[in-house]
Formats: structure tokens, sequence, C-alpha cells
């Protein structure tokens, strides 16, 4: 079956050039132009990520991606005219899983379209083959085909993006990974964004998964060098 995108963006023109480009590698696509309908229907179900833009009438991107995180953790990236570090990191802060800066090529945002989903599929365990496999370590307890946390048998909800990262840290306990490293993990080989993206995600799972964020037991800053996963606490 065909994956289905939401274009949530109001440039009719820019709208319809991504949606040709999704059709023709074997998407399907809806497009809504205003945050507000945009919202309803990723809400609504039956989309497989949301492409959403930052400037739109009714409601803004940010506020549509506050309120869709809320619900769902349908992969979520947003388009941007928006160059500052701060736009990014709001962005990111809110549960965006990536951003794309226009101008853009089509191409690359169709590959990184995939790589999210591929992404998506393998961590929910929709990826053929998917298992029934558990990462535990000491309170915090991982079902890696379904997707769930649990944190002194308390779900916690995280993010695709969250997940995955969780997951890495606990398989490499006491290894450090340098910010280039997890990025290359998580969004791909190519570095299409900035360390600021990896510090933003450690940050938005630290508040979910440590007992005071602001001084990490779980999650070790190593500086000059990385982060690092600290076992069996």
């Amino acid at each position: 079956m065909a994956k289905r995108i939401l274009i949530v963006e109001d440039e009719e023109q820019l709208s319809s050039l991504v949606a040709d480009y999704l059709h023709a590698d074997g998407f399907e696509t809806e497009i809504r132009a205003d945050g507000r309908s945009g919202l309803e229907a990723a809400l609504a179900g039956g989309f497989d990520l949301v492409l959403l833009d930052v400037m739109l009438p009714l409601m803004d991107g940010f506020e549509v991606c506050r309120a869709l995180r809320a619900e769902s953790d349908l992969p979520v990236l947003m388009l941007t005219a928006l160059r500052e570090d701060g736009d990014k990191i709001r962005a990111l802060g809110l549960g965006a899983d990536d951003y794309v800066t226009k101008p853009f090529s089509p191409a690359e945002l169709v590959a990184r379209i995939r790589s999210h989903l591929a992404r998506y599929d393998r961590l929910t365990g929709r990826a053929e083959g998917a298992s029934e496999r558990w990462v535990r370590d000491g309170e915090l307890e991982v079902n890696q085909a379904s997707r769930r946390v649990r944190r002194d048998g308390s779900e916690v909800a995280l993010t695709a993006k969250e997940f995955e990262l969780l997951l890495l840290f606990m398989r490499n306990a006491d290894r450090v990974f340098a910010k280039d490293e997890i990025y290359e993990r998580l969004w791909g080989e190519e570095h299409y964004g900035e360390s600021s993206t990896v510090a933003v995600h450690i940050r938005r799972l630290r508040e979910k998964i440590e007992d005071d964020p602001s001084n990490p037991r779980r999650i070790e800053t190593v500086w000059g060098m990385g982060y690092r996963w600290k076992a069996g606490l």
C-alpha cells in the first residue's frame, strides 16, 4: 500500500511541485493550505508523515506541531524559510523530527521522507520481519516492536526520534557518542542539520526519563566529546 503524505503548505506552486515529486515516487498526497485544517487532517489519521510549513494562515506551523505532538507521534518534517538557529531549535523542541530549509531540492526532500518513514516503520514494528524485542535497564523498559517505553511501570510517551535515541544509548552503555555520530545514526549518513538538532533531542529525552533533567544521571555530558549512557541506575 502506498504511503500517504499530508502536505500543509499555503504556497500553491510549492505544494503542487512537492506533490508531483511524491506522486512520481509512488506516494499518495493530500494538501491543506492553512494550519487549522492541516491539524484536523493530521489528527483524523490515515497519513504516514506530515510535511508542515512554518508560516501558515489561521494557525502557524509551530502551533500545529505542538498540538499534533500532544496526540500523535506521526513523523513531522517542517518546511521553513527561517534560517535562524533559534527557530530551528524551537521546531525541534516542539517535537518535529526534522526540518528542511527553503529553497530545497525536491529530490532531496523525497529521499529524506523515505528515510524517516523507514525508520518509523522499523521502530513501530511495521517493517517486514520486525520482532518483539525488549531492552531493559533498571527502571526503564523498551519494547522495540511496539515502540513502548515504561519507567517504573508507567508509560513514557516518546517521539520516534526520541525513541531511537534512547535505544541507541541503551544498546551502547558507557560508550561516548559525539554529536556528529548521533546525527549520522538517527538522521542518515549526510549531515543535513546542525549539532543543535542533537542537543535539542537530548534535552527533550532527559526531561522524560531523568529525575532531575538539569542534573542528569542517565545521559551524561562528556565535555568536549559528546554524550554517554550510564547503565544500571
